[in-house]
């Protein structure tokens, strides 16, 4: 029992932030935009919380420096792929990249460390512990004491839930990407939708980072977001962006790779348990081609 809620736990907190990354996506995806770049998001997010936490001292100054990190990103992502016109999937690449490789060499000269930054100073987003959901039995131990950044990710799926399907807003973001000349005609720029899109991606994708690096773990490591954001572009396609969806494809992912530590307390290699979230992936993916060519025939 304690082992199957220690996963179940596990399994939440590893969902947490492809949820909160895919959640950014799912606002780009309506508007029409291929964003690939919400892997580099994530890692300068985490990087920079990890940054602003070290010398602030406050946890919450390390989230909000996460978030404007993540921000600007997406902010260049802005200038390029809608002020310059350039191919949506090559800045994405070229932004997960710079993030790399700008996030590797900050942390060997601010630090002077290589691998990665753990120190003391960094103080860790709180866990919450909720009393009258505490005494239910066993529920109790997996939705009682989560991190606070976890019960703000389902929130986020209530909100953005709402705010795609049931607002004026929302409309118009499916709009511009379902029908960008109506939209225009309309008097809507579609361009400002985009805008308006990717910023949300960015602070979405900021909470995820900020999670990585103050939630999931108290430290920074190079490249930590690790396939994250990719993970997270998957499950927006599985659903088609729907928000709700999205939650559900991210917690089986998150069951993965909480399923990858289990499997290590069982004296299996990590190099081979470390697989698992992306079988998963690749598997989730070969069904969804699967009954897609099914419906098309």
């Amino acid at each position: 029992m304690r082992l199957l809620i220690g996963l179940l736990n596990g399994s939440l907190s590893a969902a947490t932030p492809i949820l909160l990354a895919a959640l950014g996506g799912a606002f780009t995806y309506y508007a029409g935009m291929f964003n690939i770049a919400m892997e580099g998001m994530m890692l300068v997010a985490a990087f920079c919380a990890a940054l602003g936490s070290y010398f602030s001292g406050s946890w919450l100054v390390g989230v909000l420096c996460g978030v404007l990190g993540s921000t600007l990103m997406a902010l260049v992502f802005i200038a390029f792929a809608i002020g310059l016109k350039t191919d949506e999937f090559v800045t994405g690449i070229a932004l997960n990249l710079f993030a790399v490789g700008a996030t590797t060499y900050l942390l060997r000269q601010i630090f002077d460390v290589k691998g990665s930054l753990a120190s003391p100073r960094i103080q860790a987003i709180p866990a919450i512990d909720i009393p009258f959901i505490r005494s239910i039995p066993f529920l109790g131990e997996i939705l009682s004491g989560q991190n606070l950044i976890v019960y703000i990710t389902g929130l986020a799926v209530l909100a953005c839930g709402y705010l795609i399907f049931r607002t004026p807003f929302g409309l118009r973001l499916r709009a511009a990407g379902y029908n960008a000349p109506a939209l225009d005609a309309s008097g809507v720029p579609t361009w400002k939708m985009r805008v308006a899109a990717l910023l949300l991606c960015g602070v979405l994708c900021g909470l995820a980072g900020s999670f990585l690096s103050l939630g999931y773990v108290r430290l920074f490591a190079e490249n930590m977001s690790a396939g994250r954001g990719w993970i997270a572009l998957a499950a927006i396609i599985l659903v088609s962006g729907h928000p709700g969806g999205i939650a559900l494809v991210s917690l089986l992912f998150g069951f993965s790779s909480g399923l990858d530590l289990f499997l290590q307390s069982y004296n299996i290699p990590a190099q081979f348990t470390g697989m698992v979230p992306y079988l998963a992936t690749l598997i989730a993916l070969y069904v969804y081609a699967r009954r897609a060519k099914l419906i098309t025939a």
